[in-house]
């Protein structure tokens, strides 16, 4: 068992990280990784990405010139109250009804080590760590990187929640869509006739909607929905916010476009207007089969007993940002469950096997680049 590896853990857990709120956690790992040795920098990301701090960057030189990188995010969801993390026979969970903070701090935890084993003896080739500010709020952080400044030629993204041995190979593209319905406010008792309903107007829109899973690649959602002012008031304003997802950009941006337009629907019956803002959050992949990442993740496994599970999922990552700019890397599972929720947890054994994972990478990349 690899008590530090279990104690840096917790003690990153246990430091409060919401999206906004990543200084004290970023320092600490800056502050942990120079005591090693590394060279750690902090870019200009906070402002644009709206975080409490910038991203990492962290390079311990290796035997060869050839670099590879690895990358995790520092920030979490939020949550009421203190994260305390408990050791539930083998099992890594909160104690009440906090999430834990795997999601992602089991990556950072295990990169930490990956470095202080190296620390004295170089690696064969540099390790480069990226870590990530407010990738929970549309990875903001890794989209404000500029990963022209990593010397790697590839990277591992450890942010997916499944059992180790999950290689994602496709993920999809998103479209957050927000609509804002403009009616007239009236007394409801007395006058309702000389209001327009804001909220009829969104009511009729999402009856026109198309939700849930449209096809095999594709999703639809309205998640949130807010407006009025008392219920003696004809609403005069109501805002929803939906999204689009698919394997398909094209698709995602046909569906995202087919909830405007019942939006323009619901308005124009309900006397209302409507503003519709429609964003790509995360542009999708599909992982090239010659991809240089994909083989090394795949080796990495191996050497750890592992027999890859390719898999394509329904959410985005810090991979997808990357890959956006020409940056090869492939997003691998961290052994997380019920990630988000107070159910949130992480095997003991899960956190030493991506240990195991990460090392063979580094073996794989090495030998790639002595051949």
């Amino acid at each position: 068992m690899s008590s530090r590896l279990f104690e840096t853990f917790v003690r990153l857990c246990e430091i409060r990280s919401p999206t906004g709120e990543e200084r004290e956690v970023a320092d600490t790992i800056a502050a942990e990784l120079r005591a090693l040795g590394l060279e750690v920098s902090e870019d200009d990301a906070a402002g644009p990405a709206e975080a409490g701090a910038g991203n990492l960057l962290a390079r311990l030189p290796g035997q060869r010139d050839e670099w590879v990188m690895f990358c995790a995010h520092v920030d979490t969801v939020p949550h009421r109250g203190q994260i305390e993390v408990v050791n539930d026979d083998g099992v890594f969970r909160s104690r009440g009804d906090t999430i834990l903070g795997a999601d992602n701090k089991a990556a950072v935890a295990v990169f930490m080590e990956l470095a202080a084993r190296h620390a004295e003896t170089p690696p064969p080739i540099g390790i480069e760590l990226v870590m990530t500010v407010a990738e929970e709020q549309g990875l903001r952080g890794a989209k404000a990187f500029d990963a022209s400044m990593l010397r790697s030629s590839c990277g591992f993204v450890l942010d997916h929640a499944g059992p180790v041995g999950e290689v994602v190979v496709a993920t999809p593209t998103q479209q957050k869509v927000l609509a804002d319905f403009v009616g007239v406010e009236a007394h409801a008792g007395i006058r309702p006739e000389d209001g327009s309903s804001a909220i009829a107007a969104a009511a009729a829109a999402i009856s026109r909607m198309e939700l849930g899973r449209l096809d095999e690649q594709t999703t639809a959602n309205v998640g949130l929905i807010s407006g009025g002012t008392s219920g003696n008031v004809v609403p005069g304003h109501c805002g929803i916010h939906a999204e689009a997802r698919s394997l398909d950009a094209a698709r995602a941006a046909e569906v995202a476009g087919a909830i405007s337009d019942a939006c323009a629907w619901g308005a124009s019956e309900h006397g209302c207007d409507v503003d519709v803002r429609i964003e790509e959050l995360f542009r999708g992949y599909q992982l090239p089969k010659d991809s240089p990442a994909l083989t090394f993740a795949e080796a990495g496994l191996r050497s750890a007993a592992l027999e890859p599970q390719r898999v394509a999922i329904g959410g985005g990552s810090d991979a997808n940002a990357l890959r956006r700019e020409g940056f090869d890397c492939v997003l691998l599972s961290n052994g997380t469950d019920a990630v988000h929720t107070a159910d949130e947890m992480v095997p003991a054994r899960s956190l030493e096997k991506m240990l195991e994972v990460c090392e063979g990478i580094l073996a794989a990349a090495a030998a790639s680049s002595e051949a």
